[in-house]
């Protein structure tokens, strides 16, 4: 019916078959709720597009930890843990890591210290290097000296002579 109107620039013949066109669809009061020719009210506030440049990790203290997980332990009715989880914003791989570490060694572990460690004294690293290599020639040193009593120990059972070495030629 609305094609069949000619619309002559009558603004009122417009409106009719408007009206005539909108009479079945799913904008009507009873249906939605509001008013069939009511304009969209105004979305809420808009949110901030800025976007940070990095993202940073979330860090929790030992104490808040120690008090989620207790809550987490009193909690007996069902869907508490989740409402918990939810109103804190943690997730339960969070109670799983934190129950696992707080078995492991309590508030120490909870509270350990991610990333980078921090650089060590570059005299105490010489000091283990020279300390490491010193045991390794001790070990080296104390091979020889089986070795030589082993060679004394086949040399005076075959009756081989061995040289006599002065204390003066074995330090050099």
């Amino acid at each position: 019916m609305a094609g069949d109107l000619r619309l002559n620039g009558d603004g009122r013949m417009i409106e009719l078959a408007a009206l005539e066109r909108r009479a079945g669809e799913r904008s009507e009061p009873a249906r939605s709720g509001g008013a069939a020719n009511s304009t969209r009210p105004a979305a809420g506030p808009v949110p901030d597009p800025e976007v940070l440049a990095k993202a940073r990790r979330r860090k929790f203290a030992a104490a808040y930890k120690l008090a989620v997980l207790e809550e987490a332990d009193r909690a007996t009715d069902p869907g508490a843990i989740g409402a918990l989880l939810r109103r804190e914003g943690l997730y339960s791989s969070h109670l799983v890591e934190w129950r696992r570490l707080r078995q492991c060694g309590a508030l120490g572990a909870l509270s350990k210290q991610r990333g980078r460690k921090p650089s060590r004294n570059p005299l105490a690293e010489e000091n283990e290097k020279l300390k490491a290599k010193l045991a390794r020639v001790e070990k080296k040193l104390q091979q020889a000296e089986i070795i030589i009593d082993f060679q004394k120990k086949v040399s005076a059972l075959l009756g081989i002579a061995l040289p006599e070495t002065s204390p003066d030629e074995s330090n050099s």
